[in-house]
């Protein structure tokens, strides 16, 4: 199997996607999305992004390379009884499904960024996006000292080095990294705007639970303490996860409300 495929259907990230509605919704609320427009979700999980965008009466597509997010979003489209979006499974590395200039707008929050081949993938989103259309990435920066960024940080330290030739995700959070890949894509550099935001995860619950979630269903996190496991070395991993979430952890009712700094990329065809 696709390792990368493996990766993402590990667990069940609907459970961590159930703290990122809020964000998310207001993420898309500030995309300038208008009825008719017709977008593309890529990494679009269960749809935490395309869901939002649906609603602003765009005409939407959201594809991940994960089966069970995949039918996680079906049914949350089902149920919210929305016609205009749908989910399917795709690899953002090549949308051979997908015709050229089909989309005004190529959303990927947190999903592009974790697939191989980052030259394939921007030039992947480029070829789909059309002329006068815009591309909007949203991507973890490397050595961020916010929540997410330490996660992967610190879940490094405690598995197998990363097979030859991987090139981490986290480099779609360098600017220089960006701007080399969409201009390999055909796209100029005064067409690429970077700034930084804010994603917050909100939880109604204590973030010693937050903690058990990205244990229990966010890949990722799951391989680490796999491997930690195996060095004796689990419970060391959980408590640099609790101190962290604790530390970051800004509600004092006894829920959990966490911001991540994340780099907004906004590409224009």
């Amino acid at each position: 199997m696709n390792p990368n495929k493996a990766l993402w259907e590990k667990g069940d990230f609907t459970r961590l996607a159930e703290t990122m509605r809020e964000s998310g919704a207001l993420l898309v609320s500030r995309l300038g999305i208008t009825e008719g427009m017709d977008v593309l979700d890529l990494g679009c999980g269960d749809g935490t992004t395309a869901i939002p965008e649906a609603k602003l009466k765009a005409n939407v597509l959201g594809v991940d390379i994960a089966e069970n997010l995949v039918a996680a979003g079906n049914e949350r489209v089902r149920k919210e009884g929305l016609t205009n979006v749908r989910f399917q499974e795709g690899d953002a590395v090549d949308l051979k499904d997908l015709a050229d200039e089909s989309f005004d707008l190529v959303v990927s929050i947190f999903g592009a960024m974790f697939a191989p081949q980052p030259f394939e993938v921007a030039k992947s989103m480029v070829r789909v996006t059309r002329k006068g259309g815009r591309i909007v990435m949203g991507n973890w920066i490397p050595g961020d000292p916010t929540l997410v960024a330490q996660i992967l940080k610190i879940s490094s330290a405690y598995t197998p080095p990363p097979p030859e030739g991987f090139i981490s995700p986290m480099l779609w959070g360098v600017e220089h990294n960006i701007i080399e890949r969409f201009e390999q894509a055909g796209i100029g550099r005064e067409n690429i705007v970077m700034q930084k935001d804010t994603f917050t995860f909100n939880a109604p619950y204590a973030a010693s639970e937050f903690v058990r979630i990205f244990k229990t269903y966010y890949g990722p996190t799951m391989n680490a303490f796999e491997a930690a496991e195996k060095e004796g070395k689990a419970d060391e991993l959980g408590r640099e996860l609790e101190d962290l979430f604790a530390a970051q952890n800004k509600a004092v009712d006894g829920t959990t409300s966490i911001p991540a700094t994340f780099l907004l990329v906004t590409v224009t065809k």
